[in-house]
């Protein structure tokens, strides 16, 4: 794997967006944004719900037919694979990936068509939010073994 990781290009994809969100935190603690009805990014609700990701446990591969995702890790840390396997795409073949956590608190926006997954990181569980456009619907989504699947990219390599 670490040799087809090797050819992939590296760099944005089309249509992906990270966003920094904002966080108000005091001797209380915090509270944590994610996504409002009136952002000019939000397009549609379908449904939130969370993932709860050990450390270095992998969940992946899934893309959806079109679903939009809107992920947001507030609690431990995550890496975030991306690879845009769509036809017309400019930025078909291209891998991203995001380190997104506590630390780096942001909203990672992924397009209907897009293969991704993550990985725990760090010491702590990680709570990964997703509002998505849609519900979700079995028929529209589609999974690969994180390890063993013609995605070019080495979940054990530290990506810099």
């Amino acid at each position: 794997m670490t040799e087809r990781a090797e050819e992939a290009k590296r760099g944005p994809i089309d249509g992906v967006s990270v966003r920094p969100l904002r966080q108000i935190a005091d001797e209380r603690g915090a509270v944590l944004h994610m996504m409002r009805a009136d952002d000019p990014h939000f397009g549609a609700f379908g449904e939130i719900y969370f993932s709860l990701v050990y450390p270095g446990i992998i969940k992946a591969w899934h893309i959806h037919d079109r679903m939009t995702l809107n992920y947001a890790c507030p609690v431990g840390a995550v890496k975030l694979a991306l690879y845009d396997e769509r036809a017309a795409s400019p930025t078909h073949g291209n891998l991203m990936e995001i380190v997104t956590g506590e630390r780096s608190y942001q909203l990672v926006t992924v397009p209907p068509g897009v293969w991704n997954g993550f990985k725990g990181v760090g010491t702590v569980p990680a709570l990964v939010a997703n509002c998505a456009s849609i519900p979700h619907d079995p028929a529209e989504i589609h999974r690969v073994d994180p390890l063993e699947n013609h995605i070019p990219y080495d979940w054990n390599r530290v990506h810099r």
